[in-house]
């Protein structure tokens, strides 16, 4: 059969409803465009991922640098990954520090992560840190895309109230601002953000008159069948296979939502919660990543921020054997156990990083896959919880950018060198190129 060349913006349409595509072989250029040395490829994605209270920098970092070396017992869940993922060592953000505003390092290290700002030191409506890098990135490359972003998370955000030591909520509780004054909100409703990327609420219906069309429905995809029909018609085999394998997954999720949002079978009558919000944290972290990297397949965004927790983040880990608060574990005091603890915790949070990158690695895009073609920051901004130093923090780089970088190394960078200087290279690579972030002193040499 004749092939039906196709556009990468296409969707499937229906009543209120539309579901971006995954890259298929027919959004390639035509044989003549190829012979022409116009190659596909797919466009540069970047992620950052936020873990709160630092992590357990002896059971972290590998004792050898370059390729081959060993993985440290915190990073062994990411063994099958090892050539997708770089470890960064040496790295810092100076602006985290106190510079003689006294206490507060849990708020300074969220705040300024990805801005390079040193937050001002207010609990009021003043507050001032930066724009960080996932907006500058946003604010260049987001026409592109249905969504110039998405900030996700699991814990609520704040934009007022004080939360560590004279700083105001919003420090601690958002990583991406939109200006210096303005926080972006995250998302941390998976039915919400589920309605966000494929439009199946109607537009202008309140929450209550969504819940009662969802009730109505069998199935978001039931409403884009017809369209479906018609598109396979259009492509060749390989294509509908992929095409029916993401939609696959995309009808998973939504009865994964369902399914969280209903009260367990033991449940007192009066059983109250954030509706769509899983009881269970495992669940939820799986169901943002997991929408998360549909909406980096379906090319709706290009640029992410997922937060695991708000910092001074107190969140027990019973289902792991942890039930003690994970901001409290932080302050082990050279505790042996606690140290244990910590690398149950930080163990946990690398394995859903991992089911990240098993997803994007097994969609293509272009000549490559999407986590080929990005850029994926992990990370916190603080390195030992009990001392709270910003310096030699716990940094991951994930993809390859289309090939302009080469993971699979443990890249140990001169102490005190700025964070800031790997978010200007990731730009570059993006191509969002800026002069300076923050401390920024150039680019990462060897990146």
């Amino acid at each position: 059969m004749t092939v039906e060349r196709i556009s990468r913006r296409a969707v499937l349409r229906g009543l209120g409803a539309a579901v971006a595509l995954p890259w298929l072989e027919a959004m390639a250029p035509s044989p003549l465009a190829r012979a022409a040395s116009i190659v596909a490829q797919g466009p540069r994605r970047l992620a950052f991922l936020y873990v709160p209270n630092g992590v357990h920098m002896p059971d972290w970092t590998p004792a050898r640098e370059g390729k081959g070396y060993d993985l440290p017992p915190i990073l062994e869940p990411l063994t099958r990954f090892r050539d997708d993922f770089s470890v960064l060592t040496g790295l810092n953000q100076d602006n985290a520090s106190s510079k003689g505003d006294g206490t507060g390092d849990h708020a300074r290290s969220m705040a300024s992560f990805l801005t390079g700002a040193h937050p001002k030191k207010t609990e009021g409506s003043n507050i001032q840190a930066g724009i960080s890098v996932d907006q500058i990135a946003a604010k260049k490359l987001g026409r592109a895309t249905r969504f110039a972003s998405l900030e996700l998370g699991c814990d609520r955000g704040g934009s007022s109230g004080a939360c560590d030591s004279g700083y105001s909520c919003a420090y601690s509780t958002n990583l991406s601002w939109r200006s210096a004054s303005m926080p972006s909100p995250k998302e941390i409703n998976p039915r919400h953000l589920f309605d966000r990327l494929f439009g199946a609420a109607g537009a202008g219906q309140s929450r209550s008159e969504q819940d009662r069309a969802r009730r109505r429905r069998s199935s978001l995809l039931d409403l884009v069948s017809e369209d479906a029909h018609r598109l396979r018609d259009r492509l060749g085999a390989n294509d509908r296979r992929k095409v029916d394998e993401y939609l696959t997954g995309v009808r998973e999720l939504e009865v994964r939502i369902a399914q969280s949002e209903a009260p367990p079978p033991d449940a007192p009558r009066d059983f109250a919660r954030p509706a769509g919000i899983p009881i269970e944290y495992t669940e939820h972290v799986a169901l943002m990543i997991d929408l998360m990297a549909l909406a980096f397949q379906g090319d709706q965004t290009r640029i992410a921020t997922f937060v695991f927790a708000n910092e001074l983040s107190g969140r027990s880990y019973a289902f792991l054997g942890v039930p003690e608060g994970h901001h409290d574990l932080s302050h082990h005091g050279g505790d042996p156990q606690k140290h244990a603890k910590l690398r149950i915790i930080n163990r946990f949070h690398i394995e859903q990083f991992g089911r990240l990158l098993a997803k994007l690695k097994a969609a293509p895009d272009g000549e490559s896959t999407v986590l080929g073609n990005s850029m994926i920051v992990y990370g916190s901004g603080i390195s030992d919880g009990n001392s709270h130093n910003h310096d030699n923090l716990p940094i991951l780089l994930a993809g390859s950018g289309g090939g302009a970088i080469a993971p699979g190394r443990h890249i140990r960078y001169s102490n005190k060198t700025p964070l800031n200087n790997l978010f200007l290279s990731m730009l570059d690579h993006a191509g969002a190129p800026i002069s300076s972030v923050g401390d920024s002193t150039g680019r990462l040499p060897d990146f």
